[in-house]
């Protein structure tokens, strides 16, 4: 049976109804025109109301049931009354059916004030929260690497090893930049004090020192965080979402094991490597802005080694190891406590960058005073 295209025909020559003459077959895998380009229309009418007359129309199923229902939605929203006339048998109780319940409209959130935001006790609960995951997952993780240890652990070399390539090579150009400028910052620094003393010799000493025991490490440690720590919360919390965690688990498999673990080994073999890269860009950084005071290489190598001590190196080192664990941690942390949703992934990488970076410094501060009482 041949069949007749669906169409419409809008008409406003009356001021007080427009009329929507439908015409042809309505029917799966028929043509019809768009919805869209009635929509475009029904905002120029001027009248008042609009009459869908359907005297043409030959066969019809679902097609026309939604486009009436289309039809009546956007009338409702432009405040045009909405009525049909001589209608196939049965669309016009469809049609009552199908407009019979309201659209549902989820009300309005209460408003907070700011003292709930700031209620001492939600505050103390959150916080009571965070300490309890954070304490689960370090249990856990400990677990993790004591079964590692003794050779029960289901973690993968490949993964390790995966992860190293991710963190290491894939991080030099930024490490490359970020050092280079901040050895280039330290030595300016040095010289607009040391220059006022005739003693710009010395601004090797404060490079030196300053990239080896502090700048270097900590830079490092923060763009890993931005960078690895993030990526490390986005893809747990993905696999939380896609409830491939779940799986994991249910098949008898750790997620400490098979996923936190070689994130974290690949992290603390990787940090100290670039630490070390880090501290000779830094040092070439501030050469050259030495040698823009007129310092000569081998005056600024030269003064470099005396500076150059193994406490230094080992300070750096071991803040280096110390910022990887506590990466990975808030990181993969994130992650495996991370929500079902999308919205939820992105603010999992973002908690992992901002409680990395606050760890950071709080490590850091820590050590040196370590460091300072020790005399190291």
């Amino acid at each position: 049976m041949d069949s007749n295209p669906a169409g419409f025909q809008l008409l406003t020559e009356d001021p007080d109804q427009a009329i929507l003459e439908l015409s042809g077959d309505w029917a799966q895998g028929n043509a019809h025109r768009d919805f869209d380009i009635l929509r475009d229309e029904l905002p120029f009418v001027q009248s008042k109301s609009l009459i869908v007359d359907g005297s043409a129309i030959g066969q019809w199923d679902s097609v026309l049931m939604a486009f009436l229902l289309q039809c009546f939605n956007q009338c409702r929203d432009a405040e045009l009354a909405f009525s049909t006339r001589e209608m196939p048998e049965g669309v016009e109780r469809l049609l009552s059916v199908a407009t019979a319940v309201p659209e549902h409209t989820p009300p309005d959130p209460p408003p907070t004030s700011v003292w709930k935001q700031l209620n001492p006790t939600g505050l103390l609960r959150t916080f009571w929260k965070r300490t309890r995951e954070t304490l689960a997952f370090i249990g856990e993780l400990s677990v993790a690497l004591i079964n590692l240890v003794r050779g029960r652990a289901n973690t993968r070399y490949t993964d390790f090893r995966q992860f190293c390539y991710q963190a290491g090579p894939n991080a030099f150009a930024i490490i490359s930049l970020t050092s280079v400028l901040v050895g280039m910052i330290l030595a300016y620094l040095g010289a607009v004090q040391l220059q006022q003393f005739g003693a710009e010799i010395y601004v090797a000493d404060l490079v030196v020192i300053g990239m080896l025991r502090e700048m270097g490490v900590l830079m490092t440690a923060i763009v890993m965080a931005g960078r690895t720590g993030a990526a490390y919360a986005a893809q747990l919390g993905t696999m939380q979402t896609n409830e491939e965690i779940d799986a994991i688990t249910t098949m008898g498999i750790s997620p400490m094991e098979f996923l936190v673990v070689p994130r974290m080994l690949a992290l603390v073999v990787i940090m100290p490597l670039l630490t070390v890269y880090a501290n000779l860009l830094g040092i070439i950084g501030g050469g050259i802005v030495a040698g823009g005071m007129g310092i000569t290489p081998l005056m600024y190598i030269a003064e470099g080694q005396t500076a150059l001590h193994m406490n230094h190196i080992l300070v750096g080192m071991c803040k280096s190891v110390v910022f990887a664990i506590l990466i990975a941690a808030a990181g993969c942390r994130a992650g495996i406590n991370s929500g079902r949703s999308s919205a939820a992934v992105g603010q999992a990488a973002t908690e992992a960058v901002v409680t990395s970076i606050v760890y950071l410094i709080v490590a850091d501060a820590a050590i040196n005073i370590i460091c300072q009482q020790v005399g190291i």
